[in-house]
C-alpha cells in the first residue's frame, strides 16, 4: 500500500501550493513557486481561501470519501452502539472499528486524524494571510472568523477523538523537518483555543443571503460554544450559550416533519444551524452515496455500507414514532416493475436518513445535493434539558425542551416527576433517537464519563472487545513514525 505523510505540519506544505494554486492558473516558471504571500493579494483571494477552508468539510486532497458524510461518521458510528460495518465490507480496518479491536496502524484511524489537520492547516493559512489582503475590512475580519469557525470545529473533533493533540496555529516559516515536528498539548489547552476560536466566531452574522448560505454564523459559533462547555460540565457557561441561542432572536425552530431534516429542498432551513453543504454533481464523494446504500440494483443480498448493530437499535422506537421511518427503511419503490422490493434478510431495516428519493434511478445517489447536518436546533433543545437538569433539576423549562422534541416525533411528553438521574437518562435515549447516523452517539457515550461507553457497548456481542482504553482513538501509528514527540494513548502498543 502507497504509504502518505500525514503530519499537520507537513500536510500544510502541500496546502500552501494548493491554496495558492486552486484558483489561479498556473504559469510555468522554474525558477520560482508560488507561496502564501505572492496569492493573496486580492478580495477575491481572500474569499478564495475560506473556501478551501469549507472545502476540507466535504471533499478529501486525495479523492477519499470526505470528512463529514463518511469518514467521520464511520469512525464514531461504527465505533458505537448503534450500527456495525456491512456484511459485505472485506476491510479489516472498517471491521475492526465494529468490533472495537482497532489498533493504531488502522488506516481510518489514520484518514479522520488527516482530514482535520488539513482542514485546520488550510483555516490557518487563510487566518494568517487574510488581514493582509487589500480588501474591505468588515468583510477580511468576517472571512478569519468563519475560519477560526471552522478550525474550532476540528479542533473539538480532535480532543474528543484523540485526548492530547499538537496545537498548530500557523503556517509553518520553515521546511526544516526538524522544526516542524510538534508536541502533544494538553487537552485543556486544545480546549482553550477552541473557545477563543469560536468566542472571536460569535461575531459573525446571524444570517447571509442567498448566494452564501451554509456559512457560519453567529448562532452556529455560540452553539458550538455550547457543546464545548457541555463537554466540559461547565454547566452555567453552557446555559448561557444556549439561552443565547433560544432567546437571541436567530429564528431557529424544529421543522414540523421530522424527514425535512434530511432532504435536499429544504436544506439550510430553519433547524439547520451548521450543515455540511453538498451539491448535485460538487466533484466530492456524496454524503448520502457513502451513509446509505448504493441501490446498485434491487438485489436483496446486496448490503448497504453501514447496518444497524443489532435490532435492538431499530426497536428502540414506539411504532407512533414518525422518527422511525424516517431514519429506517425495509423495502424500496422498483419504478420498473411497480412493486416494492421488501428486503428480507438478518441485516434489515437498513439505515435510511440520507436517502434522496427524489433521484431517479434510485443507485444515482451519488448525484444528491442533500446536506450533512452538524448542529440542527433539536441538538440544541436536548442540551439545554440537560444542562438545566445538571443545574436546577429536572424542572418546567427543562421538561419543555425535550417535550418539543417529542411532540414534533408524534409521541407523548415525558413523565413528569422524575428524579435527575432519570430525566438525564431520557435525555440521552432522546438523543440516541433523534440522532442516529449523525455522528453524535459515540460523543454522547463517552463523555458521561466511567463506565456508560464500555457497558453500552458490551450489550452488542460484537462489540464485547471494547475495554476503557477505546475512550479515546489511538494516535495513528504513521504519526509517529513522522514525529517521534508524538507519544500514544493508554492501552495501545
Amino acid at each position: 500500500m502507497k504509504k502518505t505523510i500525514t503530519h499537520p505540519i507537513i500536510w500544510l506544505l502541500t496546502i500552501i501550493i494548493f491554496t495558492a494554486t486552486a484558483c489561479k492558473k498556473l504559469e510555468e516558471n522554474p525558477s520560482s513557486v508560488i507561496v502564501s504571500s505572492q496569492f493573496f493579494k486580492t478580495q477575491s483571494d481572500a474569499i478564495s481561501s475560506v473556501n478551501a477552508v469549507y472545502s476540507s468539510l466535504n471533499s478529501d486532497p486525495n479523492g477519499d470519501f470526505p470528512l463529514y458524510g463518511r469518514q467521520l461518521n464511520l469512525l464514531v458510528e461504527n465505533a458505537s452502539d448503534n450500527q456495525i460495518f456491512s456484511p459485505s465490507n472485506t476491510n479489516p480496518d472498517v471491521r475492526a472499528l465494529g468490533v472495537s479491536t482497532y489498533i493504531p496502524s488502522n488506516s481510518r484511524i489514520q484518514k479522520v486524524w488527516q482530514q482535520l489537520y488539513f482542514g485546520i492547516n488550510k483555516a490557518n493559512i487563510a487566518i494568517d494571510n487574510v488581514p493582509n489582503v487589500s480588501a474591505d475590512t468588515v468583510l477580511k475580519n468576517r472571512l478569519v472568523r468563519e475560519a477560526k469557525f471552522i478550525r474550532g470545529l476540528l479542533y473539538f473533533n480532535l480532543v474528543r477523538l484523540y485526548g492530547d493533540v499538537p496545537l498548530v496555529l500557523h503556517e509553518p516559516k520553515s521546511v526544516n523537518i526538524e522544526d516542524l515536528l510538534v508536541k502533544r498539548s494538553a487537552i485543556a489547552a486544545v480546549y482553550q483555543q477552541i473557545i477563543a476560536d469560536l468566542t472571536d466566531a460569535t461575531s459573525l452574522p446571524k444570517n447571509y443571503g442567498t448566494a452564501d448560505l451554509g456559512r457560519a454564523t453567529s448562532g452556529a459559533a455560540h452553539s458550538l460554544l455550547a457543546k464545548v462547555y457541555v463537554t466540559q460540565k461547565l454547566w452555567p457557561k453552557a446555559l448561557t450559550e444556549l439561552n443565547t441561542i433560544i432567546n437571541g432572536g436567530y429564528g431557529y425552530a424544529l421543522f414540523p416533519n421530522y424527514k425535512d431534516v434530511f432532504q435536499k429542498a429544504t436544506k439550510n432551513g430553519i433547524e439547520h444551524i451548521f450543515s455540511v453543504q453538498f451539491e448535485s454533481n460538487l466533484g466530492a464523494k456524496n454524503v448520502v452515496q457513502n451513509l446509505s446504500q448504493s441501490f446498485t440494483s434491487f438485489n436483496t443480498g446486496t448490503f448497504p455500507i453501514d447496518v444497524p448493530a443489532n435490532k435492538s437499535v431499530y426497536e428502540l422506537f414506539s411504532p407512533a414514532d414518525t422518527r422511525r421511518e424516517t431514519t429506517f427503511y425495509d423495502s424500496v419503490y422498483n419504478a420498473a416493475t411497480g412493486k416494492y422490493v421488501v428486503f428480507k434478510n438478518a441485516y434489515t431495516p437498513y439505515f435510511n436518513k440520507f436517502v434522496d428519493y427524489t433521484l431517479s434511478p434510485l443507485n444515482t445517489q451519488a448525484q444528491s445535493g442533500v446536506n450533512y447536518p452538524v448542529i440542527r436546533y433539536a441538538d440544541i433543545l436536548l442540551l439545554y434539558a440537560e444542562v438545566v437538569n445538571n443545574i436546577s433539576g429536572p424542572n418546567a423549562e427543562a421538561y419543555n425542551a425535550i417535550n418539543k422534541v417529542r411532540a414534533r416525533a408524534k409521541i407523548a411528553d415525558l413523565t413528569p416527576g422524575l428524579s435527575a438521574d432519570a430525566f438525564r437518562d431520557s435525555v440521552f435515549l432522546e438523543r440516541r433517537k433523534e440522532f442516529i447516523q449523525e455522528g453524535h452517539r459515540w460523543f454522547d457515550l463517552v463523555r458521561q464519563g466511567g463506565n456508560i461507553y464500555v457497558d453500552a457497548l458490551k450489550k452488542i456481542p460484537e462489540k464485547s472487545a471494547v475495554s476503557s482504553k477505546n475512550i479515546l482513538f489511538p494516535i495513528p501509528q504513521t504519526e509517529r513514525e513522522l514525529n517521534t514527540l508524538l507519544t500514544q494513548n493508554p492501552g495501545y502498543n
